[in-house]
C-alpha cells in the first residue's frame, strides 16, 4: 500500500466519520473532499471537479424540476386524494395502495419528492382511520426507495452505475432494465409490510400532538364564520350583472363582502380570483360574508335577484386549492396602525378581503371595517393564494404573516396545467425509451416544455433542485477516481477475489451486495454507488465475465438502504412525522435488505448472464 493510497483512504474513513457525526452539512464534506485532493496533488483540478461537467449531474438536476411541475399542478396531489377514496377505512389496503402508487410515481421523479408529497397525505389517512402514522410512515420510505428499482431515471445511484459504464466504452442499461427486479421487490416488500408495520409502536394520530398550523375547519370556528357565510347566485335580471364589485359597495351599503366568486369555465364550475374590478355576470355564485348582523338576507337577495343556494360545512376545505385563507397582523413600524380597513382600502390595496378581526381573545365580528387597526391586532384574510403570498413578499411590507393553515399544502398553483405536465412526462419517458436522445437531453426538453405551458417558472424551477443532493454527488465523484489512480480499487478488488474468486460469479454478488450494504449504513446510497460503481467494473474484468449483473447488484444494494435513517434522504424525511427511532429501521430494514440480496442473487444474472 503506497502514501497516496493510505492518504485516500484515510480521508474517506475521515469523511465517513464526518457524515456519522453530522458535525458538518454532508454537502460541504463533499465541497472539502474536492479542496483536499486537489491540494494535496491526488488529483488535479481538472479531475476533482470531474462531476461538475457529469451529463447525470444534469439529469438529476432536472428530474427535479420536472416532479415539481407535477407537484404544482396537482398531479401528484391528485394521487393522494385518489388514495384516500379507494383505500377507505382499511389499513391494510392503505399500505397496499400507498406503496404501489409512491412505487409507481417514484419511477419517473425523485423518491424524495415523492415522499415529501406523500407525507402530510398520510398523516391525513392516519387520522381518517385512527392509525398510528408510524405503522404508514415506514411503507411510505420503503416505497420511495424501491421505486429506485423501478426505472434507470428512477434514482441517483442508478445513473451513477450507468455512468461508469459508459465511461468503460459499454453501452449503459436500458430505461426498464431494472424494472423486473423492482416489481418483485415491490410486490416482496408490500407483503413484508403488511406484517412489519405491527412491529412499529407508535401513538395513534388521535394521540399525537396537534400540528402548529390550523385549518380552514378550525379558523372558521374560531372567527366564527360558520353563521355569516352565504353562497348566493345572480339571475338572469340581477341589477349587480355588468358592474364592478367597488363600483357596487356592497359592504357599505348592506354590510355583504365577496370573498369569492365561482363561474363556469370549459363545462364546469371554478372559483376565479376576486378584485375591486371583478366584473360580475349571470350565472355566478357569489361567496359572501355577511358582516352586519341586522341586515335582512331575504331583503338583499330580493332587491339584488340573487338565488341562495347551499353552503356545506367543508364547502371552504373543498376549495383550499383555489380560496386561500390566512392570519396577518400589522409590522410595528407599520404606517396604517391607526386606520381603518375602509379607510386603506384593504381589498383594492393587496387584492384579497378581510373576513374576521381578532383584538387580543376578543374576536371582533360586526362592523369591524371601521375599526382603527391596532398593533397586536390579527386579521383573517381570504382570496387568492398568490395574493397572499405577495403581502409577505413586497418591499414595503404592511402586515406578516403569522399563519397559514394546513390546507396550504394542498395548493396547486398551476392546477389548469396538469394535462400539459401530463404529456410532458410522458413525451419525456418516451424519448428514453427510444434512446435516440441522451436521457439528459429528454429531461431539459421536458422541463423547458413545462416552463412553455406554465407548469412551472423559474424561481419555483430553481427552489425544486435539491443543490445538497447534488454537491454530494459531485463532491464524491473524485473519490472513484483517485481510488482508480493510487491502486485502491485494484486492493479492493484483489481482496474480493480471495474472498469469492474461487468460487462461483453468484459469491461475488453476494460479497458485493454485502459491502454496499455495509458501507450504505454510513454514508448515503448515492456516494454509496459512486465508490462501488468502478470495484464492481473491475472485480467482472478479473473474473472474465460481464460487467452487467455486477453493475446491477450495485445499483440494486445501494437502493436498498432499509437499515438506518442516514442511508438515504427518503428515510429521513419520514423520522420525526412516524416517530421513529434509530433501531426501529435497524429491527425493519435489516430482515428485508436480506430478503432484497437473496432475489438479486437469484434474479439479476438470469436477466444478465455472465
Amino acid at each position: 500500500m503506497n502514501n497516496q493510497l493510505l492518504w485516500v483512504l484515510c480521508l474517506l474513513a475521515f469523511v465517513v466519520m464526518l457524515f456519522i457525526t453530522g458535525k458538518l452539512r454532508m454537502e460541504v464534506v463533499a465541497l472539502l473532499v474536492i479542496i483536499a485532493f486537489v491540494l494535496s496533488g491526488t488529483l488535479t483540478l481538472q479531475e476533482a471537479t470531474l462531476g461538475f461537467s457529469d451529463p447525470n449531474v444534469i439529469l438529476i438536476a432536472a428530474l427535479f424540476v420536472v416532479g415539481e411541475g407535477l407537484v404544482r399542478t396537482g398531479v401528484a396531489l391528485q394521487l393522494g386524494e385518489w388514495l384516500i377514496k379507494v383505500a377507505g377505512n382499511s389499513e391494510s389496503r392503505v399500505v397496499v395502495l400507498l406503496m404501489l402508487t409512491v412505487a409507481g410515481l417514484g419511477a419517473v421523479m425523485s423518491s424524495t419528492g415523492v415522499v415529501a408529497i406523500f407525507i402530510p397525505v398520510v398523516l391525513s389517512v392516519a387520522v381518517k382511520i385512527n392509525s398510528s402514522p408510524g405503522r404508514l410512515m415506514m411503507p411510505l420510505s420503503f416505497a420511495g426507495l424501491i421505486s429506485g428499482m423501478m426505472t434507470l431515471v428512477a434514482t441517483p445511484p442508478n445513473l451513477v452505475v450507468n455512468s461508469e459504464l459508459v465511461r468503460e466504452g459499454l453501452n449503459g442499461f436500458g430505461f426498464f432494465a431494472v424494472t423486473p427486479i423492482g416489481l418483485v421487490v415491490l410486490l416482496l416488500g408490500i407483503g413484508y409490510m403488511l406484517l412489519a408495520r405491527f412491529w412499529l409502536v407508535t401513538p395513534t394520530a388521535a394521540d399525537r400532538p396537534g400540528q402548529a398550523r390550523r385549518t380552514f375547519r378550525e379558523l372558521i370556528h374560531q372567527y366564527r364564520l360558520s353563521g355569516r357565510a352565504r353562497r348566493l347566485a345572480i339571475r338572469p335580471d340581477s341589477p349587480l350583472i355588468g358592474h364592478r364589485l367597488d363600483d357596487l359597495q356592497l359592504r357599505e351599503r348592506f354590510g355583504a363582502s365577496v370573498v369569492g366568486l365561482e363561474r363556469w369555465r370549459k363545462f364546469r364550475r371554478v372559483m376565479v380570483p376576486v378584485t375591486g374590478t371583478t366584473e360580475f355576470r349571470s350565472g355566478d355564485v357569489l361567496l359572501i360574508d355577511m358582516s352586519a348582523a341586522e341586515i335582512d338576507l331575504r331583503e338583499f337577495c330580493t332587491s339584488q335577484q340573487l338565488e341562495p343556494m347551499v353552503l356545506r360545512g367543508e364547502y371552504f376545505s373543498d376549495r383550499a386549492r383555489d380560496v386561500g385563507m390566512a392570519e396577518v397582523s400589522l409590522l410595528a413600524d407599520s404606517p396604517l396602525q391607526g386606520k381603518s380597513l375602509r379607510e386603506i382600502a384593504f381589498r383594492s390595496r393587496y387584492g384579497i378581503s378581510v373576513v374576521g378581526m381578532r383584538r387580543g381573545s376578543e374576536v371582533l365580528e360586526n362592523a369591524f371595517t371601521d375599526e382603527p387597526l391596532a398593533l397586536g391586532d390579527i386579521l383573517l384574510v381570504m382570496g387568492d393564494w398568490k395574493k397572499i403570498a405577495q403581502i409577505q413578499q413586497q418591499t414595503q411590507r404592511d402586515f406578516m404573516v403569522l399563519n397559514l393553515p394546513a390546507e396550504v399544502d394542498e395548493v396547486a398553483p398551476a392546477s389548469s396545467q396538469a394535462p400539459h405536465a401530463l404529456f410532458c412526462l410522458a413525451l419525456m419517458v418516451a424519448m428514453m425509451l427510444t434512446e435516440e436522445i441522451p436521457n439528459p437531453i429528454a429531461a431539459i426538453i421536458a422541463c423547458l416544455l413545462m416552463g412553455k405551458f406554465r407548469c412551472i417558472d423559474a424561481e419555483s424551477a430553481w427552489r425544486s433542485i435539491h443543490w445538497p443532493g447534488l454537491i454530494l454527488i459531485i463532491g464524491m465523484m473524485p473519490f472513484a477516481l483517485a481510488l482508480q489512480k493510487t491502486g485502491g480499487v485494484a486492493l479492493i478488488v484483489d481482496g474480493l477475489m480471495q474472498l469469492a474468486g474461487g468460487h462461483s460469479p453468484q459469491v461475488m454478488l453476494v460479497c458485493l451486495f454485502v459491502l454496499c450494504a455495509t458501507i450504505g449504513l454510513f454514508i448515503s446510497n448515492t456516494a454509496t454507488a459512486v465508490l462501488m460503481a468502478p470495484i464492481g467494473v473491475a472485480a467482472a474484468h478479473q473474473m472474465g465475465v460481464s460487467p452487467y449483473p455486477f453493475t446491477m447488484v450495485v445499483a440494486v444494494a445501494a437502493s436498498a438502504a432499509f437499515m438506518t435513517p442516514v442511508s438515504s434522504p427518503v428515510n429521513t424525511l419520514v423520522c420525526a412525522p412516524g416517530g421513529y427511532r434509530f433501531f426501529d429501521f435497524v429491527k425493519v430494514g435489516v430482515p428485508f435488505t436480506l430478503i432484497v440480496m437473496v432475489v438479486s442473487v437469484l434474479l439479476i444474472p438470469r436477466l444478465f448472464p455472465f
